[in-house]
């Protein structure tokens, strides 16, 4: 009887809680470590510290004069394999059926080739995977770089979107949701801010025995931390 009111009482007192303490840490929205996955000598950097880019922009390129050279090689011999081809398929109900498959063949594999050689032409190129900002740069005109061992040259995170990782008792797992509001404080600001949690992650810290959920912001220092209440209705 005195585990069931036990029981009782704690759930009244968490179904009728107001708000749930929880701290966080500031992150950028979207992150990525950038690396060549192609061998050679870089050519140029156009990025460094700072530099805000837009999505596809080349921010490092590999020497590449000898893909070029085979990329132009295996585009001269596509031209002449389609134009056999078309020849072909002109007077291909007087041909024998072995050979128009053959001319065909060689078109598929000329084909083939220049997507070969386009792909690793591409590669040569590190490129912007989306609008942000460089916030680590680790490469120079000269430098040489392996296919073989990836290495970070460029990190890149979101300019302006950040997430607030909050973390929070495990013992509100059944009560914090996704559109509940969040009043914080940044450390060190007094200004109270509120958003919206957007995601409750489904698992619990084994080593704290802490749940974490998400709230989006804006033009937060990433790294800062803070805390502040879950209103819970």
């Amino acid at each position: 009887m005195k585990k069931i009111l036990l029981a009782l009482v704690t759930f009244i007192s968490l179904t009728q809680a107001e708000d749930v303490y929880a701290t966080f840490n500031v992150i950028a929205a979207k992150d990525a470590k950038l690396a060549f996955v192609a061998g050679g000598i870089v050519n140029s950097v156009n990025a460094d510290i700072g530099s805000v880019v837009k999505k596809d922009t080349v921010l490092a390129t590999l020497d590449n004069d000898d893909i070029k050279a085979m990329l132009a090689n295996s585009k001269s011999s596509l031209k002449f394999a389609k134009r056999s081809l078309e020849r072909q398929e002109k007077i291909k109900k007087l041909i024998d059926e072995g050979k128009f498959d053959k001319v065909l063949s060689s078109y598929e594999n000329a084909k083939n080739a220049v997507a070969y050689q386009q792909a690793l032409f591409e590669k040569t190129y590190l490129k912007a995977p989306f609008n942000g900002i460089i916030y680590y740069k680790n490469i120079e005109v000269g430098d040489a770089v392996s296919g073989m061992m990836l290495k970070t040259v460029f990190k890149i995170q979101s300019q302006h979107a950040r997430k607030l990782i909050l973390e929070f008792d495990q013992k509100y797992h059944n009560i914090v949701k996704t559109g509940q509001k969040f009043r914080y404080h940044i450390d060190g600001d007094s200004q109270e801010h509120i958003g919206s949690i957007t995601k409750v992650y489904p698992h619990a810290d084994i080593s704290n025995r802490k749940l974490q959920a998400e709230v989006l912001t804006q033009d937060v220092m990433v790294g800062l931390f803070g805390d502040g209440f879950i209103e819970i209705e």
